[in-house]
């Protein structure tokens, strides 16, 4: 059996919290061969990040370990002290962390950031290392490298600042990556691409992998093992053909029943639509760029939208999705073209009419921590639009919140709590209900789910098909996880450049995609390994 590169030995991490300490980690042993990907997959919360930081010496000020060991070539380093372990981060162990834009530097060039690992262990000549920065971001496919190395972190796309972190990370060929999360925030064929990248690094050099990911089909595709973590205890452990075919514990088996790309039932039941709740013909938005130049963002898109029915946008970022929900929902005004709710052309109303419509589509955000009131309690937050539109007596709002706060799912016990102190799934939950308060007829989702974690993201999913069910409402739903919309939508269409590419139902388009983009997309959403052992 090959020795393992690291092994991580019954260990525990705790956090102070006040003047005690709370375990987060109990007791987390696995081994990682040189060459091997081990994925560490779980929810928010299952101790998968705190173990990562704990293996490189990174965790938080709060933090720390209170038993077990981390062997790196059998040598245990849990104990070192920072300026002992400085000298190994880089050389043996390397981290590519999830935000790449939090994680660069801003006033600093893209080239001194490469550069800087390079000095800190001990090269001293600027002509050495701006050539080796130079090789080392042609390296990660980033074109122009010289050009890129004079750019500041602004002046490039997610995905090349995350091949920039990757360039850092692999700049002295370190035995171990440890990825955490790194394309969690990336569209689908970027997030391939990325992925594939840093596959082809680990064979040049057969080095190992500890990937974090809460995302189960990237753990089927890129992964020879997977820890799965809940609560901070290991459930299951193993091959990864292995456990996907017959995982053993009750959450793993959760988990895989939950992910949208590991599931086995391609399309859901169509549902039975009525007349066109949304018509968008023609439209054009372009945004000025000064001295008479102007960027066409959406261009020339139609599509309609029957009532009870849910229609999906997809496309990569700058794809125009967002300006698109944006003028649906009368907060954009486009160039040209029209939008046509329930047969009212929204370009014709101004003032009082506009803010009148607005009761009639209703719109759900990404973050529903930054689109929640933190002042006001979850009732006040989901009573607010009654108190602004509907002339009810307080009895009667009352009655209103409490009964749709019910349907949500979200018990009695937290609604007089404020969004910090309810998780992302119940912050969602209360996002919905406000925005199904006033009985609109159409219900934008703007990334909805995309930042939750897959169980979440499951309970989500079908809240939001009970409630289309019940109450007949019309989804426009905005996504780049083409897994998702595989499961909620009925039709779709597939945006690139401003440009609609393709549009139809959900099947036809997934199954007989006819532009190569949209082949592209399908072709790049994760899982494909397991749904083939299937």
């Amino acid at each position: 059996m090959t020795t393992p590169l690291l092994s991580v030995e019954n260990l525990s991490v705790a956090y102070k919290e006040g003047d005690h300490h709370t375990r987060v980690t109990h007791e987390v042993s696995f081994d990682i061969a040189p060459g091997e990907v081990v994925a560490l997959v779980g929810e928010s919360g299952s101790g998968k990040t705190t173990t990562a930081q704990a293996v490189i010496g990174l965790l938080p000020e709060n933090g720390r370990i209170e038993q077990g060991a981390i062997r790196l070539n059998g040598e245990d380093i849990s104990k070192w002290s920072s300026k002992r372990l400085d000298a190994i981060r880089g050389s043996q162990i390397s981290l590519i962390p999830q935000d790449p834009t939090s994680s660069l530097n801003p006033v600093k060039t893209i080239g001194a950031q490469v550069g800087e690992i390079l000095r800190i262990h001990g090269d001293r000549d600027g002509k050495v290392i701006a050539a080796r920065v130079a090789e080392l971001l042609a390296r990660v496919g980033l074109s122009d490298p010289e050009l890129r190395a004079r750019q500041y972190p602004h002046e490039l796309s997610g995905g090349m600042k995350q091949r920039v972190l990757i360039a850092i990370a692999i700049a002295l060929k370190p035995q171990l990556i440890i990825a955490d999360e790194p394309t969690s925030a990336l569209d689908v064929t970027v997030q391939r691409r990325i992925l594939d990248l840093i596959d082809e690094l680990r064979r040049e050099n057969n080095t190992a992998v500890l990937l974090v990911t809460h995302d189960l089909g990237v753990a089927a595709d890129r992964a020879d093992r997977i820890v799965v973590l809940q609560g901070g205890h290991i459930q299951e452990t193993g091959e990864a053909k292995a456990l996907l075919i017959a995982p053993q514990s009750p959450y793993a088996q959760r988990l895989l029943a939950d992910a949208p790309s590991l599931s086995t039932t391609a399309f859901r039941e169509p549902r039975p639509g009525g007349g066109d709740a949304i018509v968008v013909d023609g439209l054009v938005h372009e945004y000025g760029l000064g001295r008479k130049k102007s960027f066409r963002a959406v261009d020339g898109l139609s599509f309609s939208v029957k009532r009870g029915t849910t229609h999906a946008i997809v496309g990569e970022s700058g794809s125009g999705k967002t300006t698109t929900v944006r003028d649906v929902v009368g907060f954009g005004r486009p160039t040209s073209g029209q939008i046509r709710i329930d047969g009212t052309d929204i370009a014709s109303l101004k003032g009082d009419a506009l803010r009148q419509f607005r009761r009639k589509i209703q719109l759900v955000y990404q973050n529903p921590f930054s689109s929640l009131d933190p002042r006001q309690t979850v009732f006040s937050i989901v009573e607010e639009p009654l108190v602004n539109f509907s002339g009810l007596d307080a009895g009667a709002r009352a009655k209103k919140v409490n009964d749709l706060l019910e349907r949500v799912g979200l018990p009695e016990a937290l609604r007089k709590r404020r969004p910090r102190a309810l998780s992302g799934g119940q912050r969602q939950r209360v996002a919905i209900a406000r925005a199904l308060v006033l009985d609109p007829e159409v219900v934008v989702l703007d990334e909805a789910v995309s930042a939750l974690d897959v169980t979440v993201q499951a309970q989500i999913l079908k809240l939001l098909d009970d409630l289309q069910r019940e109450l007949g409402l019309t989804y426009l739903f905005v996504s780049h996880d083409l897994a998702v919309v595989r499961q909620i939508s009925d039709t779709v269409s597939v945006l690139q450049d401003g440009r609609q590419v393709e549009t139809g139902t959900v099947e036809e388009v997934f199954l007989r995609p006819q532009s190569a983009y949209t082949r592209e997309l399908i072709d790049a959403i994760p899982g494909k390994r397991s749904l083939a052992l299937a």
